[in-house]
């Protein structure tokens, strides 16, 4: 019998040519050399040799180190390169070309995909939000007066964001409980995960020039899952009164898969009822499409599953974020990274930190390999994720995994 093609995949394989995600890989025998690739199945496809074999217009969009260049190029390419990619992944007349540019996942390294210009990162869901005021507001109300007024944002740090398989060292930084008389210094006791979505910005916009909810499409090319590394310790001493700073910029951990909203749009909802009128420019309420998307996420530590947060139940869309984070006038620069917040639902099993499961550590997890109230060196956390797709099939996700390793020691 002749050998398989990596092309025959198993019916409802979630990394078909439905999907089709981008990212930055290298070769064993060339590891200086990074590629831009789409996955298809469990194998990586060298998107700038097959444009160049097959003689694409697009092909010295592709034949680049990573997805910056077909990012800004627009919405005309981003159609365009995606139609031609699902036809040379299917046609059989293209088989001959393509077969012997496809290289096994599991011999490739991915990188970064993308270099990150900006980073932003929101606050949308209704049910993290009510929890953590809960845990740190028990006798007032859990949302913050603007709450559903508008989505609630900060500023991270774009040079720390690192792709999935990075190791995240153990954060150091000063901490103090209320039983403290005064602040300490030393390693994270309180090392949290954020379950979130990250939107990647291609289109850039000029200065002093907001986007429009109805040109969410133009500006955003796709999505990766996140873990939006947390030191509730360090954060709890220093928020006030200008929010997250070194409590989460020691790193963020975003999936080697981009996946282009294209292929996402059997999963789109409505978002969640909206109990507040919000401002014209936040009005999504006549939109003819859905500006929610029905992620379902899945969060493990040392493979155990430990929550499943369902994304459609996110207050704030995407496109409100986008929209509300340029109303102001800021650009928008190809690259820019933007997370939907802590993604968790109104079910226990749902909630997507440890902040929330084990509230703020009362309620230790029990698990096969021992309790857990926050994050331990050598944990190992990883978040998958699959949406609905055509005819039934589901869209993969990319995971996102990151290890807990020690703090370098000190003097």
């Amino acid at each position: 019998m002749p050998e398989q093609s990596p092309l025959d995949l198993a019916e409802g394989d979630p990394f078909g040519p439905h999907n089709l995600p981008y990212g930055a890989f290298t070769t064993a025998d060339e590891p200086g050399r990074r590629r831009l690739g789409v996955r298809i199945g469990d194998h990586v496809l060298d998107a700038g040799a097959a444009a160049h074999t097959l003689g694409s217009p697009y092909a010295s969009l592709l034949a680049q180190p990573g997805l910056g260049p077909l990012l800004a190029a627009g919405r005309t390419a981003w159609r365009d390169v995606r139609r031609a990619l699902t036809a040379w992944v299917t046609v059989p007349a293209h088989r001959q070309d393509i077969e012997p540019l496809l290289h096994p996942l599991d011999s490739v390294t991915l990188h970064l995909p993308y270099e990150v210009a900006d980073y932003v990162d929101f606050y949308s869901s209704e049910h993290h939000a009510t929890n953590v005021g809960h845990i740190f507001r028990p006798d007032g109300e859990p949302l913050t007066p603007n709450w559903k007024h508008l989505p609630i944002g900060y500023h991270g740090r774009s040079g720390t964001v690192v792709v999935s398989g990075t190791d995240v060292i153990r954060p150091a930084g000063q901490r103090k409980t209320p039983a403290d008389p005064a602040p300490l210094f030393g390693p994270s006791v309180k090392l949290d995960i954020e379950a979130e979505v990250g939107f990647v910005v291609g289109t850039p916009t000029e200065l002093g020039r907001p986007v429009p909810l109805n040109a969410f499409r133009d500006h955003v090319f796709g999505l990766h899952l996140l873990n939006d590394w947390s030191a509730r310790d360090i954060q709890a001493w220093e928020y006030v009164p200008l929010g997250p700073f070194l409590g989460k910029s020691f790193a963020t951990s975003v999936s080697a898969w981009v996946t282009p909203l294209e292929a996402l749009d059997a999963a789109r909802v409505a978002p969640p009822a909206r109990d507040v009128d919000v401002l014209p420019y936040l009005d999504d309420s006549g939109d003819e499409e859905p500006g929610g998307l029905d992620l379902r996420i899945s969060v493990a530590i040392n493979g155990q599953i430990v929550s499943e947060p369902p994304f459609a139940t996110m207050y704030w869309t995407a496109a409100q974020q986008l929209t509300h984070m340029t109303v102001n006038g800021a650009s928008l620069r190809t690259g820019d990274l933007y997370g939907s917040g802590t993604v968790s639902g109104p079910e226990v099993h749902q909630r997507g930190s440890l902040l929330e499961l084990t509230w703020n550590g009362r309620d230790p997890l029990e698990l096969p390999y021992g309790k857990r109230t926050f994050l331990e060196d050598g944990d190992e956390v990883t978040m998958t994720a699959w949406a609905p797709g055509p005819d039934g099939v589901r869209v993969g996700l990319g995971e996102v995994t990151g290890r807990i390793v020690p703090a370098p020691a000190t003097s």
